[in-house]
């Protein structure tokens, strides 16, 4: 495991770009990146916290972003959809749910590190930052990019909290943006929606920076 840097880790994807970009071309594609959580606890730098080796990068509580595993190899984050995509994931959530995120929620940190995360991999890729290229673990279960070759949606069933949601990684954030669960909402207030627009925010930051 070792933590890298933005800069390091848009050169991984970018090393990796034409592996993922003919893996995903294989089914018939263009490559994903996953925004997921682990349900777990916060790591604070524990690697067995993290999950690394079902997930590419992890973005720990204080932001900092490990990754164990080369960005083009093939792990187990996201039903079907393993191939050509990347995993990206939170250590946080433990005993989250529709009505509460539990006592371990997504820090400020670790959603603004994710979203920058997202550039990194998305620039390294050659990806637009957008839903059919981004998604959360419950928009791609429910196959919102349009993508169904890969399975029907299965995200919405009966589970334990009794609303539906067994993929419910990230579907909102408990933040001032994404304050309450609701999958239905179209104002830009679910998870997916503020982490995209942060990432675009981030993107459109960072070049212009460089072009000054």
């Amino acid at each position: 495991m070792q933590q890298v840097t933005i800069d390091e880790l848009r050169q991984m994807a970018s090393d990796a770009r034409e592996s993922i970009w003919a893996q995903a071309e294989s089914c018939g594609r263009e490559p994903k990146i996953y925004l997921h959580w682990t349900a777990g606890h916060y790591a604070n730098g524990d690697a067995g916290q993290m999950y690394l080796n079902e997930y590419h990068i992890a973005v720990d509580c204080d932001g900092k972003i490990y990754v164990d595993n080369p960005l083009d190899e093939v792990l187990s984050h996201t039903w079907k959809r393993n191939t050509g995509a990347v995993a990206i994931t939170l250590p946080c959530g433990y005993q989250s749910g529709s009505k509460w995120l539990g006592p371990e929620p997504p820090t400020e940190a670790q959603i603004e590190g994710m979203a920058q995360a997202i550039v990194a991999v998305a620039d390294g890729l050659w990806l637009t930052i957008d839903k059919y290229h981004v998604l959360t673990h419950g928009e791609a279960a429910n196959n919102e990019d349009g993508y169904y070759d890969a399975h029907q949606p299965y995200a919405w069933w009966n589970d334990s909290y009794g609303d539906g949601d067994t993929r419910g990684d990230l579907e909102y954030l408990g933040t001032d943006e994404s304050p309450f669960y609701n999958p239905e909402a179209t104002d830009g207030s679910r998870g997916g929606d503020v982490l995209r627009g942060k990432a675009n925010w981030y993107r459109n930051l960072w070049q212009g920076n460089s072009e000054k």
